[in-house]
């Protein structure tokens, strides 16, 4: 049984993996900024936290310390889209995906560095990985996340216990990969090793019509 902090919990991804997680039989600690929202969640405990404040973050780790103990996984759900480039399309774009990926590992590194099956997963975007001037500010915003990552990853590769962990989607939804999906492709990943999954990026986007994969 792993303590797995889920944050964006109350969107429709985030609801499916907490309740997969929790029928599967770990503790599930869901966060969102919605209480209302969060109440509907299935999770063994519930934190409103606002991500984009660091002391939160830090907060919320060490309330899931006092709760739980350290955490051994946190899927980290938080992120949104827009179009564009300008000042203001990137300012939302880097709270939102970067400032809240920062702030979220930072607060539950040494938990998951010192945890037997330390686990952090994200989601990527298989549109960011091809940047057009329509999406220029998102795919900026997506390509620094992944290289926090990776820096993660490097950093883990040498304890062999924690792991940094990628899936790719087109979209999470009726156009992309469903919430089914992405919580069936979460949960093998507290039973695979470290060193197998460390810095991975799973491609979770669905085949085209048509076409074999």
């Amino acid at each position: 049984m792993s303590v797995v902090v889920v944050t964006g919990a109350t969107g429709d991804a985030g609801r499916a993996v907490c309740s997969a997680l929790l029928t599967a039989g770990h503790l599930v600690v869901a966060v969102g900024t919605d209480a209302e929202r969060l109440s509907s969640v299935d999770a063994s405990s519930r934190h409103v936290v606002e991500l984009t404040d660091e002391g939160a973050a830090r907060a919320l780790a060490d309330a899931v310390r006092a709760e739980f103990g350290p955490a051994d996984g946190v899927v980290h759900l938080v992120g949104g889209w827009r179009g564009g480039q300008g000042d203001a399309d990137f300012v939302w774009l880097e709270r939102r995906i970067l400032t809240t990926l920062r702030h979220v590992t930072l607060a539950f590194h040494d938990d998951l560095t010192s945890s037997e099956h330390g686990r952090l997963v994200v989601i990527g975007s298989a549109s960011a990985e091809k940047p057009t001037w329509s999406n220029a500010a998102y795919a900026t915003v997506k390509s620094a996340a992944d290289a926090w990552v990776q820096a993660l990853a490097s950093g883990w590769r040498k304890a062999g216990r924690a792991a940094a962990v990628t899936l790719v989607v087109k979209a999470i939804g009726d156009d992309g990969t469903s919430p089914g999906a992405l919580a069936d492709a979460i949960l093998p990943l507290w039973s695979r090793s470290a060193a197998e999954l460390n810095g991975a990026r799973i491609d979770l986007t669905p085949p085209t019509k048509g076409t074999d994969r």
